[in-house]
């Protein structure tokens, strides 16, 4: 391992979790089965990916409270819950049941910004408010004092037979600590950063300063540094696609590489107004990736990841790609498996 990278301390990997409209719960529990995979397996973290209005999760939270309960170590995360769809304050409900359940192994992963196709959701999702809604940071803001504690009422004390609370309930201390940021600028970065969030970069950025994704995405992790309470401390999470073929058929082995040659065209050059720039996926032998991590210089400076799964393989696939990161690729980067107690 070249002396510049960091040795991998935490392995985690991102599912979607598709399903067919037909037949929803099995979809969920091959989710939930990978999860379980990944326990085994002892990666640290799962994470799920939220889907609005298609045949993907829809609602990580109540997924991952099941997850709770067929897991006893791997903690669990979100990646991202996009908040323009969320009330903060019944979310900071759910995310402090769901760490309570889980006993302290929830990850939440936010971002700020409108709904996708706000125009065609917004007459039923906010009906009477859509054009005063606050889609920006303070949204965030909110769900942040929300589960650490600050007041959600000015009123507590009993009325009646029942009592009330001017916080939050259930309250969980260490979840506010647990709090992630997902973000694709400079802007996002330092915002995460002043915030003392976590930071989650994904395998899509901003194009502001370069043309290069490994240079993009090392300037927001040393934004997001530079501006944290912890300095060189801060948790940063990386999450590229990466599909090692190890242990893969022929067959997989053929589907995996076509899958890369149908996205790689997007990675060539910024796309859209916003100019947002996607890394290519990873596949190859876990020797091959690892060598092409270490010579990626936003990997060199973090030393926790969590790997997206293609979306739109099978659960057989799945299962082959998890274990040959936690048995062939994860070790070639310097991370041991956590046993399962």
């Amino acid at each position: 391992m070249p002396p510049t990278s960091r040795p991998l301390r935490k392995l985690g990997f991102l599912t979607i979790g598709l399903f067919d409209e037909a037949d929803p719960r099995r979809g969920h529990e091959s989710t939930l089965e990978v999860v379980e995979l990944g326990e085994r397996l002892g990666f640290d973290s799962a994470w799920v990916r939220n889907r609005h209005l298609q045949h993907g999760i829809s609602s990580p939270v109540a997924v991952l409270a099941a997850a709770t309960q067929r897991t006893s170590r791997i903690e669990l995360g979100t990646a991202v819950i996009p908040l323009g769809w969320e009330n903060p304050l019944r979310l900071a409900e759910d995310l402090a049941t769901v760490d309570v359940l889980s006993g302290g192994r929830l990850n939440p992963g936010v971002s700020a910004g409108p709904p996708m196709n706000y125009d065609s959701v917004k007459h039923a999702l906010y009906p009477d408010t859509a054009d005063a809604e606050d889609f920006g940071h303070g949204r965030v803001r909110r769900l942040l004092d929300l589960v650490r504690g600050e007041p959600a009422s000015d009123f507590s004390g009993t009325r009646g037979f029942e009592v009330f609370s001017d916080r939050v309930q259930p309250h969980s201390p260490g979840l506010g600590r647990r709090l992630w940021y997902g973000g694709a600028s400079l802007r996002s970065a330092r915002w995460a950063g002043e915030n003392g969030m976590n930071f989650l970069t994904s395998s899509v950025v901003k194009a502001e300063e370069s043309e290069d994704f490994a240079e993009i995405q090392l300037s927001h992790v040393r934004e997001f540094r530079a501006h944290h309470p912890d300095g060189d401390r801060a948790r940063v999470s990386q999450g590229l696609v990466v599909v090692p073929t190890d242990s893969a058929s022929a067959e997989q082995r053929a589907k995996y590489e076509e899958y890369a040659r149908q996205r790689t065209p997007r990675t060539t050059a910024p796309r859209g107004p916003a100019r947002m720039l996607f890394a290519p996926d990873l596949v190859g032998t876990s020797e091959e990736i690892a060598e092409r991590l270490h010579a990626h210089a936003a990997f060199r400076e973090i030393d926790e990841v969590a790997f997206a799964l293609p979306f739109t393989f099978e659960h057989e696939d799945y299962v082959q790609i998890l274990t040959d990161i936690a048995e062939k690729l994860g070790p070639a980067l310097g991370w041991q498996p956590t046993a399962s107690g």
